[in-house]
């Protein structure tokens, strides 16, 4: 029972962390393929660029580029084409005009 106990508050005490994204070389390599759309209309996510990991959000629209691979969240890879993505996505440039416009969408960043 205290074994439990122990691993109950170990995991509701770990801090959680932001969306954190490392961009691969290789589609193989990506959890997630992202096309950048031209509109913001287009998109299925707006998506504002964090300049500190601490300010990471959730799941919704702000991303911090980690330098290597093994502190992302999510590894994605930027396709040339729209066909070929999962995800497409707009750069915001106001932190508020973050977030997501297809909500069908948002598992695959979780």
């Amino acid at each position: 029972m205290n074994r439990i106990i122990l691993i109950l508050v170990l995991f509701f005490s770990m801090p959680v962390f932001g969306q954190k994204v490392f961009s691969v070389k290789y589609e193989s390599q990506a959890d997630v393929k992202v096309f950048v759309v031209e509109y913001e209309s287009q998109a299925d996510l707006l998506v504002y660029k964090l300049s500190y990991d601490s300010q990471a959000g959730k799941n919704n629209g702000k991303w911090f580029f980690v330098k290597y691979e093994s502190q992302a969240d999510k590894k994605i890879y930027f396709v040339d084409y729209e066909s070929q993505a999962d995800l497409k996505i707009y750069f915001v440039k106001y932190e508020s005009q973050s977030g997501w416009r297809n909500k069908s969408k948002m598992a695959m960043m979780y």
